[in-house]
């Protein structure tokens, strides 16, 4: 079990890389748009969105190296790809070079998103698998809390601070790409190389107490069932896309990413003094950190369901009364504790789960592609939806933004209660047979 750790939290640390790049551009943010004279435009759209948008096309692309080169191949590039972003930002004289170099980052970002649980999921015994791939989600808000530490630390050293907050990350990096270097192939995609006696050797570690040959026999069973030229967009797979699809998009439309881009801002306008607002806006990540750890701690306790339920009801709660305050022109800090509860609600719920759930749901020779769907549904929203914050709130206002938000976490409860099936526990290859959809069709008698 020991080992399983060590190579889970070793793939995990991709999230890190995530979580890391995606926020300690925050520290450069004003002092590169100064240095290059931008517009506000360009200094969003390009030298700010270009991370973004290599997000989106990672995630869209990010399935067909994990299943051609393999789980553990990916991860290595990976972290190569967040080493090479991380120097080049730090070095690049101009916008457009700065641009193209976090554009490669990004790309690392949305193919993390599919490698890492799917290799997390695929090593992991059942009864520890939400716990295991859960670790990516932990290193994603770890990650976020080290890089907004890293650029307090760094950002008085000098003319060229901005520099050293990014090219830090180069250090993690390449130390994350030598680590992935020391991890197994996926016992299950060794499979379907038909690299039996490598598979077998990393299944006797991964399930000690289990019959090996037993689940191989699982596992081929179900690759030999495999057709090829299949796609996750066929009828028989049609319910796991709606699984993928619904907890992504649900996800999204919690307003997560519009807390955490203007949680400073949504303060601000609740009456709170600026630097109140920022020191809130740490706490919110201290917050989400610990609640996760609670969320992974629980996973495979109660259920991916169970933890649905409790962030649903979290979200419709904090969400509503987020609302009010703005309606009812409530205290400030009643809208800081607000946030809070919507922080812990989406931490030990969707955050926990999201991840997990999409990495259990595919056949194992569909669940690159299959995460690759999820996370690109997730990455495009979460393009769209922040971008919409500052212009609602200008237009409509946050009171009726943020009950948008709650009505969305109505459904989201409804999709769990009547749509979401319950994975805790059950091997993947169970799974995959309980969630494809045959296509049947009616015999009609021939006259």
């Amino acid at each position: 079990m020991k080992k399983i750790w060590i190579w889970s939290i070793t793939a995990a640390l991709a999230g890190f890389l995530f979580g890391f790049d995606t926020v300690v551009i925050s520290g450069a943010d004003k002092k590169l748009q100064t240095l290059w004279e931008s517009s506000d435009v360009f200094h969003g759209v390009i030298v700010i969105g270009m991370a973004l948008w290599g997000t989106v096309v990672g995630a869209i692309l990010g399935g067909i190296p994990t299943n051609k080169l393999g789980r553990k191949k990916t991860l290595i590039w990976i972290g190569v790809l967040f080493t090479i972003s991380a120097l080049g930002s730090a070095f690049a004289k101009d916008p457009v070079t700065f641009a193209i170099f976090r554009f490669i980052g990004g790309l690392g970002v949305g193919a993390s998103t599919i490698a890492a649980p799917a290799y997390i999921s695929e090593i992991a015994p059942a009864k520890d698998r939400g716990k295991l791939v859960g670790l990516y989600q932990f290193n994603i808000v770890f990650g976020i809390l080290i890089a907004f530490f890293s650029n307090y630390l760094i950002n008085n050293i000098g003319e060229n601070a901005w520099r050293w907050m990014l090219g830090v990350e180069a250090v993690p990096a390449a130390i994350y790409t030598v680590l992935a270097l020391t991890i197994p192939k996926s016992p299950r995609w060794l499979m379907s190389r038909l690299k039996i006696d490598e598979a077998r050797n990393v299944l006797g570690i991964t399930n000690p107490g289990e019959d090996v040959e037993q689940l191989m026999l699982e596992i081929n069973t179900e690759n030999e069932n495999m057709v090829s030229g299949e796609n996750i967009f066929m009828h028989k797979y049609r319910f796991p896309l709606i699984l993928a699809f619904g907890i992504a998009f649900f996800n999204q439309l919690s307003g997560i990413n519009a807390f955490l881009y203007y949680a400073p801002r949504i303060l601000e306008e609740a009456g709170l003094g600026a630097s109140t607002a920022l020191l809130s806006s740490i706490g919110i990540g201290v917050t989400n950190m610990l609640f996760t750890l609670l969320g992974i701690f629980l996973i495979d306790r109660m259920g991916r369901k169970q933890l649905m339920y409790i962030g649903s009801v979290g979200y419709i709660i904090s969400l509503t009364l987020v609302a009010c305050a703005f309606f009812f022109n409530w205290e400030g800090i009643s809208v800081a504790i607000f946030l809070f509860m919507f922080i812990a609600a989406h931490a030990v719920g969707q955050g926990t789960v999201i991840w997990v759930f999409i990495s259990e749901i595919f056949p194992n020779h569909l669940r690159g592609y299959g995460q690759s769907f999820g996370s690109s549904v997730h990455w495009i929203l979460a393009a769209i939806v922040p971008s919409l914050i500052p212009i609602l709130f200008t237009t409509i206002g946050p009171g009726i933004v943020f009950s948008f938000f709650s009505f969305m976490m109505v459904l989201q409860l409804l999709f769990v209660a009547f749509v979401m099936p319950e994975t805790k526990g059950v091997p993947l290859e169970a799974l995959s047979k309980s969630l494809i959809r045959p296509h049947r069709t009616k015999n009609k008698a021939v006259i």
